[in-house]
């Protein structure tokens, strides 16, 4: 059986879900990080992928001056971090300097790699479609690195962070 419900509560229901970082910068060079949920792969051949970001958000107006960001993938030791950088806004607080992370230079965009991910991906903006509050920003795949430590992703898990486990 299934009854009506708001989408609000049905959206509930999705965890756990991905956590992922990304970097954008300006054109000043300033980099910033947010937190997003709402991350996938679009394409294999070119390899490709979307991330979805308010209107309002210091990144979207980032990604509009400089079309390129890393995707990132957060480690499990990450989580202070990714709060961080889902609850303050670039535009007051360097982020970076703000939670420690390391910026490391990226090979083929401006914005940096995340030092203490599991994964960073670079991407060349290659398409933007406004939904409604959020706009999809599609990226090309140019450039992917592994982190060199050991360490298992972060999730949402609903009500806690934390790395999804194997059982």
């Amino acid at each position: 059986m299934q009854r009506e419900v708001p989408v609000s509560r049905a959206w509930e229901r999705k965890y756990p879900e991905q956590v992922v970082m990304v970097t954008t910068i300006g054109k000043e060079g300033r980099p910033n990080i947010i937190t997003l949920g709402w991350a996938m792969p679009t394409s294999g051949t070119p390899p490709m992928c979307a991330i979805s970001i308010g209107l309002e958000r210091y990144s979207h107006a980032l990604l509009e001056q400089v079309p390129e960001f890393v995707l990132t993938f957060p480690a499990e030791d990450m989580e202070k971090a990714m709060l961080l950088c889902g609850t303050r806004s670039g535009r007051e607080v360097d982020k970076f300097q703000e939670t420690g992370l390391s910026a490391l230079p990226a090979t083929r965009v401006r914005p940096p790699l995340i030092g203490e991910a599991v994964t960073n991906m670079e991407c060349k903006v290659v398409g933007a479609y406004r939904t409604g509050d959020h706009t999809i920003f599609v990226g090309e795949i140019v450039a992917a690195h592994h982190g060199t430590r050991e360490a298992r992703r972060l999730y949402n898990l609903g009500a806690r962070f934390g790395p999804l486990s194997p059982e």
